[in-house]
């Protein structure tokens, strides 16, 4: 499906309208609604040192890198000298996302504290955290019993949520075992969940049965890797380190497959292969952003931007005037049923507010 000009130009207005902080009154509602606490509101609470926080504050260093709007970056100081305490008691690697803005942290103030405490994460990701018997990271949550509950499971969540943050340290440190120890397990998670029939992905895989659990190709699974696998590329390539053939011809194939699910209105079902379920914003726009970003890497072709532009238009009309994204579904485990999928509620989240704006910061940053 190819946009005309007169849409695109609309979009592009849009995108603008949205984004510029302090030319837009959009772009500043979208932020202080993340930035609020919302105490005791777990979509939108955003001061815990856990993955769903941590996925709005990946998002808003992103747009910062765009925007360079100064109180974006204070927000992003404030917030680890606010909640840093918290990062004690963290051993789960769906929980290491908060880590992630620490290297971008020291790569734009030099304070060595940010420095140590990415590292301190990032050698437990490396050298302790569980794995699976095939080497890949289990998926665990931040409680003891996840680790149990989860022996030997792998999701898709993990990539975007601790293999990007270990991408990172190499250029933090010089030290290339981080960033070839996230390159070995985007492999291994491709390999692991990968559908050979469909190309996509299912959300899990259980290594000690052999089976993909409930077999959902859950969008925002699909999400985590077709935005995270170009970011992990990108950091790896900062410090001359290649993706191996593999890992380049199974993301390939991902997205050329996963465009075939989209919508004629850009979005995604929540079970992409699922049409008579509801469509689901965070997802979509994760995977909108991960196409953008692997079309300016070349890893697929940039005739797929089109995709991304799409993605763009159906994003664009679930987020509501007071800035707040809606259609996202609550946190999601791996549902005993793929029914079950279309029973979550969908509410506000931070990751939803997160995956939109990682978007629309893309394609801002296309059309600079």
């Amino acid at each position: 499906m190819t946009l005309s000009n007169s849409t695109l130009s609309t979009l592009a207005d849009r995108v603008f309208t949205f984004m510029i902080a302090g030319q837009s009154e959009q772009a500043d509602k979208v932020i202080r609604n993340a930035a609020n606490c919302h105490a005791g509101d777990w979509g939108m609470d955003i001061h815990h040192w856990d993955w769903n926080p941590g996925v709005g504050l990946i998002a808003m260093s992103a747009y910062y890198d765009v925007s360079r709007e100064e109180k974006v970056h204070t927000f992003l100081l404030e917030w680890v000298q606010k909640n840093a305490h918290k990062r004690n008691d963290i051993q789960a690697v769906n929980a290491t996302a908060p880590f992630s803005i620490l290297p971008d942290l020291y790569w734009r103030t030099e304070d060595p504290a940010f420095k140590d405490m990415a590292l301190a994460c990032g050698d437990w990701v490396l050298d302790s955290a569980h794995r699976t018997q095939a080497g890949a990271l289990q998926h665990t949550f931040n409680s003891i019993a996840s680790y149990d509950t989860l022996k030997d499971q792998v999701w898709a969540d993990t990539i975007f949520m601790a293999v990007l943050f270990l991408a990172k340290l190499t250029r933090l440190t010089g030290n290339d075992a981080y960033v070839k120890e996230a390159l070995r397990q985007l492999e291994l998670h491709l390999e692991a969940l990968q559908d050979s029939e469909t190309g996509v992905l299912f959300h899990g895989y259980n290594c000690a049965a052999g089976d993909h659990l409930s077999g959902a190709r859950w969008t925002r699974g699909n999400a985590w890797v077709v935005v995270g696998t170009p970011m992990i590329v990108e950091e790896a390539g900062k410090v001359g380190v290649s993706a191996s053939a593999a890992v380049l011809e199974r993301y390939d194939t991902l997205v050329r497959n996963i465009v075939k699910y989209q919508a004629a209105n850009g979005l995604w079902h929540t079970v992409m292969d699922r049409p008579s379920f509801y469509q689901e914003t965070s997802g979509s726009a994760g995977i909108a952003c991960g196409i953008a970003k692997a079309v300016k890497l070349g890893l697929v072709e940039a005739s797929y931007m089109r995709y991304a532009e799409l993605g763009l238009q159906g994003v664009a009309t679930q987020i509501a005037d007071s800035g707040e994204v809606l259609s996202v579904s609550g946190g999601t485990p791996i549902m005993d049923t793929i029914e079950d999928y279309n029973k979550l509620t969908c509410f506000a989240t931070l990751y939803g507010q997160g995956l939109t704006l990682m978007l629309l910061a893309e394609l801002m940053q296309e059309r600079s």
